[in-house]
């Protein structure tokens, strides 16, 4: 009978192992992919994407405006697309020259690892490359203890920086995203993405393809390839976080420069690798063909007249200093309105370049660019004698019609 026993437990060990494999390949990035194995579908550049994907947007960095949006509202999972948030927290609230020491907490998280040893002793600044290339949840716990004391204080943090920036629907459970505990959306993810993207540091960070870091006991150091495969796939690709959880799906936030603009897209729920990429490759895609950079405002416009009194002319006109430029498709630029915020009315005198106001470009509800307004000329100040002489001028006029009338 032993020997049913000792079959037993190997069919129990195997059976622990593969579930095991089946729990970490869910909450693994770092997985074998090669993008350009697979063919992108073709689809017309001028068509709205059609993706896979159950939520997604796209945004412009300048001004944060929707190009493209698919259930951008709708609250999902975000896996380790939070890892941005626990990135520009590190970097706003520690000193990148911070040794820290990696706890037995950090050491054993499960899922994507920096593979960082207990005890182990490393520079801030490496653990940022440790925690977005690799997507290291040892990195990220031992992040958040290092900047606020625990784990549980690091999320309070987040959720806090998240409602700073504006995204009032994301929830952290953790600094790394292998929880349940947590929620965002497509626009909240772009917004927070838009902002981590002003610091030069985590724009360095998520654009770096490959980094070796120097770790203790490692004379040659370790070296950490991105998980961001569009990184290594889409031209002007330079950022941002990807993402994977078995209720998560796949998920990625990308940003692209092209010509001087960048765009953020994200995906999230993808039910494969290639599908999230293809989606983020349609979007963006498109709104690099579709949104060409217009010169909505020209430099030096006349723009609107101001009624001036005491002064030698009934009025002055603004005009604008500096063009206005922006990406927009046809239908947006046929429905940009201007709204002129300046004063009922100026006193003169008035010196040419004086400041009387602003234009703001609107597209519905949404201000998308504004330009300081300026006098265009000198008026200058009625005087007494001014005003004297205009009234013999008057009188002049009128005596010269009374005496027509007069003859006839």
């Amino acid at each position: 009978m032993w020997y049913k026993r000792f079959i037993a437990i190997i069919i129990i060990i195997a059976f622990i192992f593969s579930f095991q494999n089946i729990i970490r390949a869910q909450e693994d990035e770092d997985v074998e992919f090669d993008f350009e194995e697979i063919p992108v579908l073709e689809q017309s550049e001028s068509e709205l994407p059609k993706i896979s994907s159950p939520a997604a947007v796209a945004i412009d960095t300048i001004n944060g405006r929707i190009l493209y949006s698919k259930n951008a509202y709708s609250r999902r999972q975000m896996a380790s697309t939070t890892k941005m948030m626990t990135a520009i927290l590190a970097i706003e609230k520690g000193d990148l020259n911070d040794i820290v020491t990696v706890s037995k907490r950090a050491a054993y998280v499960g899922g994507s690892q920096a593979h960082l040893k207990v005890g182990e002793k490393i520079k801030l600044e490496y653990l940022l490359y440790a925690l977005m290339l690799p997507s290291g949840n040892d990195a990220a716990i031992a992040i958040a203890e290092h900047i606020a004391g625990s784990v549980e204080n690091f999320v309070a943090m987040m959720d806090e920086k998240a409602l700073e920036i504006g995204a009032k629907n994301t929830k952290y459970g953790s600094p790394h995203g292998l929880d349940r505990n947590n929620y965002s959306t497509a626009y909240d993810l772009a917004i927070i993405a838009r902002y981590c993207l002003t610091n030069p540091i985590f724009a360095e960070v998520v654009k770096t393809k490959s980094k070796v870091v120097p770790r203790e006991g490692m004379e040659n150091g370790k070296e950490y390839t991105n998980t961001n495969e569009m990184l290594h796939s889409y031209e002007g690709a330079d950022g941002v976080k990807t993402g994977y959880t078995g209720p998560a799906g796949r998920c990625l936030v990308t940003s692209a420069t092209r010509d001087g603009w960048q765009v953020i897209s994200v995906v999230l729920g993808a039910n494969s690798k290639y599908s999230r990429s293809n989606d983020s490759r349609k979007i963006l895609n498109y709104v690099f063909s579709n949104f060409p950079l217009i010169t909505v405002l020209p430099d030096g416009q006349e723009m609107i007249s101001i009624p001036v009194v005491k002064g030698k002319k009934e009025k002055v006109y603004a005009i604008n200093k500096g063009e206005i430029s922006m990406h927009l498709n046809d239908t947006e630029l046929a429905n940009i309105e201007r709204e002129f915020i300046v004063p009922e009315q100026l006193t003169a005198p008035i010196k040419r370049g004086q400041k009387i106001g602003k234009v703001v470009l609107r597209l519905g509800e949404s201000p998308i660019g504004s330009c300081e307004l300026y006098a265009k000329e000198d008026v200058a100040f009625w005087t007494i004698d001014m005003n004297l002489s205009k009234i013999l001028k008057q009188w002049m006029e009128m005596n010269k019609l009374l005496q027509k009338y007069i003859k006839i």
